[in-house]
């Protein structure tokens, strides 16, 4: 069988060491056979065909502006079945006018009170699904605890508790956000994780291992963890 394929597009605001978060991603998937391609340019998404022969896509791009035929190219080939899968604002903040990306990844950021350093839990909520297995039903995070505007079709594997820092989301109460999610856009498996600020926070050990196994399961690559 042939090696399954992937491209990891990166750029977007520097803030988030898109290029370093993008090479954990390379790491990860080629230690599992992919054949990796890495661009850092959003004309990847030009060639409509040769997305649609990959098994995989990895946006780590935030903010910026897709032009339409990028757009269109990128989610004609999710909706035909190929895989999509990221984190942090490098998926959920990529293109802040582009509503059907948005529809197709399921969330946007919109906040993330307390800023970078944030003390918060994340709590699984689907131990059984093959991204969360092996991971600890609650773990530690120190870093942005992303509010996000999220599709109700998601399904959520992990979620995080609200309020942790200040903010006016408090007189609301107390509220359960998304962390770890997935959907489908036609075809495509979409999987998403907030985790991720820089890529020392992707690198640790649990965000590193629902990354992994997240885009293994977008992939349909189960069978290669």
């Amino acid at each position: 069988m042939a090696n399954r394929k992937a491209l990891v597009v990166w750029g977007g605001w520097d803030g988030h060491q898109p290029k370093e978060v993008a090479e954990i991603s390379r790491e990860q998937l080629a230690k599992h056979g992919f054949d990796v391609e890495v661009s850092d340019t959003l004309d990847a998404y030009l060639d409509g065909e040769k997305l649609k022969s990959l098994d995989l896509i990895v946006p780590v791009w935030t903010m910026g502006t897709i032009s339409g035929d990028q757009e269109r190219n990128l989610l004609e080939a999710v909706k035909s079945g190929v895989g999509i899968g990221g984190c942090h604002g490098g998926m959920c903040d990529s293109f802040r006018n582009s509503t059907e990306y948005q529809f197709m990844t399921g969330g946007q950021w919109v906040s993330h009170p307390g800023n970078d350093g944030t003390n918060y839990t994340v709590d699984i909520k689907d131990p059984d699904h093959f991204i969360t297995q092996g991971t600890p039903l609650s773990f530690a995070v120190s870093s942005e605890q992303y509010y996000m505007h999220v599709d109700p079709a998601v399904r959520v594997l992990a979620s995080t508790r609200m309020p942790v820092a200040d903010g006016p989301h408090v007189k609301n109460g107390n509220f359960d956000m998304p962390v770890v999610w997935t959907k489908y856009y036609g075809e495509g498996r979409v999987f998403y994780s907030s985790l991720g600020h820089q890529a020392n926070i992707v690198a640790q050990e649990d965000p590193l291992r629902i990354l992994t196994r997240g885009l293994l399961w977008a992939a349909h690559a189960e069978d290669a963890a």
